[in-house]
C-alpha cells in the first residue's frame, strides 16, 4: 500500500507544473518538535531578615512556616508542580530508566539470610521469607548447626526447609510493620546477655520518634515494661535482669536515663536528668557487661561516669573528664580501664584517637590514665576492638589501611610500649582498602572477630579473623564475576581462603598481595583502575583524589565524569564499591571522590580545617579536584557532574555557586542548602555537632563566614547553572523545603535554558529500608546525569 501510494504521489508529481512544485516546497514546513516543559514559579512572599550587621531578603521563606495553612496549601500545589514537570522532564527517559533498573536490580545480593553472628551457644541471623518485604530476626543453636548443612555443598547455605526444628523466630519485622504504619525501620536492637529477651527500638512515623519495646524470647511476647517512646540509647544490666535506657526530650536532646527492672510491676528508675540544655547524654555497657559507662558531653566538655551493672541503682561514679567535646569510649578487661579517645593532651589538641588505661580500684583521688602505645605519627590507630583474649587494632598507615592484634593482658609495665614491641600479627588486605569496620563482635569471650572490609573496586568482604591463629575466612561477599553472593552458613573455610596458609605474614609482605590473592577478595582491579592523586588545592594543601576508571572504556579526554564529596563531621567519604555506579563505568564514565577538608581519615586538624569559618576551605578543595580532573584529561571538559549527600550537598552546591561552569550537572540528595535560616531559625532539633560543623551564628565572625559560604544565599544572577537534580524526602534532618527554595531561587536568578534543568525529586518513602525503591531512584539518578551529558 506504501509503495502504491509513493508511485501515484510520484505520477501526480510530475504532472505538478513547475511553478506549483516550487510553491509547495518552498511552503512545506516540518512538523514541530514539542516545546520544553516549563518550570513552575512558586509565588513569592518577600520577607526582610536583619542579623548582626546584615539584611537580606527572602522571597520563599514562606515555604518553612509550617504552621501557616494557606502557605501549606500553596506548598502542596507547588510540589505537586514539581513531581509533574520532573515527570515531563525525564519523559524521554523512561526506557532508559528501565533498564538501568533492571541492570542494578540483577547486582542486589540475593541475601535469603545474613551471615550467623555466633554469641556463646547460639547462632543470630535475619532471613527473608519469600514475598515479604522485611526481614526476619532468628537464631538456632551452634551445636545443632552442622546438621543442616549441605554435605554435597557446602557453600550451598542451611537448610532451612529441614532445619526449621532448630530455628527460633524472634522478630518478625513484617508483623512490626502492621504495628507502625506500614513501615519497620529499626535503629536499636540489644540481646540480653542471658539470650531471654531482646530490646529494640521502631521508628513511629506518626509522632517521629522511636518506640522502645522488650520481646520475650522464650515466649515471643511482648513485655509489659519497659515500653517508652522517644528512646535513643539503650544498656543491658545484672546480667539481663535489667534495663537503662535514654530518653530525649522535646528537640530530641537525650537527657534523661532510666532503669527498668525487667517482670518488675515498679516504676522505671530515673537515674539522670540533665537540665543543661547544651549536654547530650549517651549510654552503653561494657562488652564483658561489668559496667555501664555514661557519657555526657558538650562544646565545653565531656565527662563519663561508670555505673556497676550488677547493682545498677548503686549510682555513677566519675571516671573521667576534659575540656571541649571529645570522642571517649570506655572498656574493662580483667581489672583495668581502658579509654579510646581523642581528647587534647595537656591542653594540646592531637591529631588522632590514643589509648590510655588505668585499675578499676583505684585510690579514692582522681584516676591516673596511663598510655598504652607510644605516639607514632607513621602508625595512627583509628579504632579498637577488646576481647578475653586479645586486641584487634585498625591502623592507618598515611593513607593505607592495616589490621592487627596484640595478646592481652598488656604487659604490667608503666611506660607506655611500642607496638611493634608486641609483635602484632596482621591480617593481609587488598590493594584499595578505603575502610575496615569492625564487627558485630559480641561475644567477649570469643577470640573469633568480625571485620567488613571495603574497598572502590571489590564488594565489601565480611571476614571473620582468629586472632588467637591469625586464621582468616570470607564469611560473605559478592562475586559480581559469577553475579552470586558467596554466604557460608556455619562453615569454617572456604577453599584456600581459610586454611591457615596466609596467616603471620610478614608484615613488609602485607600491601604486596598480587593478582593471586586478590581473586580470593573477589577483587574487580582486573576491569577497574583505581588511582590515587594528590591534588593541590588553592593554599597548596594537597588533597587526596581516588579515580576509578573501566579498562575498557578509558578514552583520554573524551569520558564524562561524576564527583563525590562530602567533607563534614570528620566523617569518612564513603568511597566503598557500589554496584549502581557500575552502570555508569560500563557506559565509559570515570567516578572520582575528594577528600576534602572537614571529612575523616585524616585526623583531627583536617577535620578543623574544614569546618565552622574554615568551611570554605572544603569547598575549595572540591572545586581544585573537579579542575584537576578536567585539566588533566580525565574528564572531557564541559561533562563533570558533582555528587553530594546531605551535608555534600552543601558541599556541591556551594562549589557550583563559586564555578558553575565548571559542572554540566549535579545530584544533590537531601542537601543542607539554606544553612544561614535554619542555624538561626532551625524548625527541626539541631544537634550541638551541627552548630560545631557549621558554626554558631550568633557569634558575627561565624555568621559572615556562613553567609561567605551558605549556597541558598550566594546563587549567582544572570549566569548559567548546571542542571541539577534534588532528591529530598518528608522523611530528613533537612526539611523538603530547603530543596525547594533553591529550586526556585536558582530558576529565578540563572539564565534559564532548557537543557540545564532543576529538578525536584520527594518521595514520601524511607528509601534506605527498602532496596528497590533504591534501584528506582539510582535509576533516575543515573538516567538523568546521562541525559544531561547527551543533550
Amino acid at each position: 500500500m506504501r509503495h502504491l501510494l509513493a508511485t501515484t504521489f510520484h505520477r501526480y508529481n510530475h504532472r505538478l507544473p513547475t511553478s506549483l512544485h516550487h510553491l509547495l516546497i518552498r511552503n512545506y514546513r516540518p512538523p514541530k518538535s514539542p516545546a520544553p516543559p516549563k518550570p513552575p514559579k512558586p509565588p513569592q512572599k518577600p520577607q526582610s531578615f536583619t542579623f548582626h550587621d546584615a539584611t537580606w531578603e527572602d522571597p520563599y521563606s514562606w515555604m518553612s512556616h509550617l504552621n501557616d495553612k494557606v502557605a501549606m496549601r500553596h506548598m502542596d500545589i507547588y510540589m505537586e508542580q514539581e513531581e509533574k514537570y520532573a515527570e515531563a522532564v525525564m519523559s524521554d527517559t523512561e526506557k532508559l530508566q528501565s533498564k538501568l533498573q533492571s541492570e542494578m536490580a540483577s547486582r542486589l545480593h540475593v541475601e535469603l539470610s545474613t551471615y550467623p553472628i555466633r554469641w556463646g551457644p547460639w547462632l543470630y541471623y535475619r532471613r527473608v521469607e519469600e514475598g515479604k518485604q522485611y526481614p526476619v530476626l532468628c537464631r538456632r543453636l551452634a551445636s545443632l548447626n552442622e546438621q543442616f548443612i549441605s554435605n554435597k555443598d557446602p557453600s550451598g547455605g542451611f537448610d532451612f526447609v529441614s532445619g526449621k526444628k532448630i530455628e527460633q523466630k524472634l522478630v518478625d519485622y513484617n508483623k512490626e510493620a502492621e504495628r507502625f504504619g506500614g513501615y519497620a525501620y529499626e535503629e536499636l536492637s540489644e540481646v540480653s546477655p542471658d539470650h531471654k529477651f531482646l530490646a529494640y527500638t521502631m521508628y513511629d512515623k506518626d509522632n517521629d520518634y522511636f518506640k522502645l519495646s522488650v520481646r520475650n524470647l522464650n515466649s515471643g511476647a511482648l513485655c509489659s515494661k519497659p515500653q517508652a517512646d522517644r528512646v535513643s540509647n539503650l544498656a543491658w544490666a545484672k546480667d539481663g535482669q535489667a534495663l537503662l535506657y535514654v530518653v530525649t526530650d522535646q528537640h530530641k536532646r537525650p537527657c534523661r536515663i532510666y532503669c527498668s527492672m525487667i517482670g518488675s510491676t515498679e516504676e522505671d528508675v530515673l537515674l539522670l536528668d540533665e537540665p543543661a540544655e547544651n549536654v547530650y547524654v549517651n549510654i552503653r555497657h561494657t562488652k564483658d557487661f561489668c559496667f555501664v559507662t555514661v557519657n555526657t558531653f558538650s562544646t565545653t566538655s565531656s565527662k563519663v561516669f561508670l555505673i556497676n551493672a550488677a547493682d545498677p541503682l548503686s549510682g555513677m561514679a566519675l571516671a573521667w573528664e576534659c575540656e571541649a567535646q571529645a570522642h571517649c569510649i570506655v572498656e574493662h578487661h580483667q581489672g583495668y580501664l581502658y579509654l579510646f579517645t581523642d581528647a587534647a593532651k595537656g591542653g594540646q589538641l592531637v591529631d588522632h584517637h590514643y589509648l590510655l588505661r588505668c585499675p578499676v580500684n583505684a585510690s579514692s583521688g582522681p584516676r591516673i590514665w596511663e598510655n598504652v602505645f607510644n605516639d607514632d605519627q607513621d602508625m595512627v590507630i583509628e579504632d579498637v576492638d577488646f576481647c578475653n583474649t586479645h586486641l584487634a587494632i585498625i591502623l592507618r598507615e598515611n593513607c593505607s589501611f592495616r589490621l592487627c592484634s596484640v595478646p592481652l593482658p598488656m604487659p604490667s609495665r608503666k611506660e607506655a610500649v611500642s607496638l611493634k614491641e608486641l609483635n602484632p600479627t596482621f591480617l593481609p588486605l587488598p590493594n584499595h582498602v578505603s575502610q575496615i569496620s569492625p564487627g558485630p563482635n559480641y561475644d567477649y569471650y570469643s577470640s573469633t572477630m568480625r571485620f567488613t572490609i571495603s574497598s572502590p573496586v571489590m564488594p565489601d568482604a565480611v571476614v571473620d579473623y582468629e586472632l588467637s591463629t591469625g586464621e582468616w575466612n570470607i564469611a560473605q561477599q559478592q562475586n559480581l564475576l559469577y553475579e552470586r553472593t558467596r554466604i557460608l552458613y556455619g562453615t569454617t573455610s572456604s577453599g584456600g581462603i581459610a586454611d591457615g596458609s596466609l596467616k603471620n605474614l610478614n608484615s613488609d609482605f602485607l600491601n604486596e598481595i598480587k593478582s593471586e590473592d586478590d581473586n580470593l577478595w573477589n577483587d574487580l582491579s582486573e576491569f577497574y583502575a583505581c588511582e590515587r592523586y594528590d591534588v593541590s588545592s588553592y593554599d597548596g594543601v594537597m588533597v587526596p583524589l581516588t579515580i576509578l576508571y573501566s579498562r575498557k572504556n578509558k578514552s583520554k579526554n573524551q569520558n564524562p565524569g561524576l564527583l563525590h564529596g562530602h567533607g563534614a563531621y570528620g566523617e569518612l567519604l564513603d568511597k566503598r564499591w557500589c554496584s549502581d555506579l557500575k552502570s555508569l563505568l560500563d557506559r565509559g564514565w570515570v567516578i572520582a571522590y575528594a577528600d576534602v577538608r572537614g571529612g575523616g581519615g585524616h585526623g583531627k586538624a583536617w577535620q578543623h580545617n574544614g569546618r565552622q569559618r574554615k568551611k570554605l576551605n572544603s569547598i575549595k578543595d572540591f572545586v581544585s579536584c573537579a579542575k584537576f580532573l578536567v585539566e588533566n584529561e580525565f574528564v572531557q571538559e564541559n561533562k563533570l557532574a558533582g555528587w553530594g549527600y546531605s551535608a555534600g550537598g552543601l558541599l556541591v552546591a556551594a562549589a557550583i555557586n563559586s564555578c558553575p561552569d565548571l559542572f554540566r550537572a549535579a545530584i544533590l540528595k537531601v542537601p543542607f542548602l539554606d544553612v544561614t535560616s535554619t542555624l538561626l531559625h532551625p524548625i527541626l532539633p539541631l544537634t550541638a555537632a551541627d552548630y560545631e560543623e557549621f558554626g554558631y551564628p550568633g557569634d558575627i565572625d561565624d555568621f559572615h563566614a556562613i553567609m561567605e559560604y551558605c549556597p541558598y544565599a550566594n546563587i549567582r544572577k544572570d549566569v548559567l547553572y548546571p542542571a541539577v537534580l534534588i532528591t529530598s524526602s518528608f522523611n530528613t534532618r533537612f526539611g523538603v523545603w530547603e530543596a525547594a527554595k533553591w529550586a526556585a531561587r536558582v530558576r529565578e536568578r540563572a539564565i534559564y535554558d532548557p537543557k540545564r534543568p532543576i529538578l525536584l525529586n520527594l518521595t514520601t518513602d524511607i528509601v534506605e529500608e527498602n532496596r528497590y525503591l533504591q534501584c528506582k531512584e539510582s535509576a533516575l539518578e543515573t538516567a538523568f546525569l546521562i541525559k544531561m551529558m547527551e543533550s
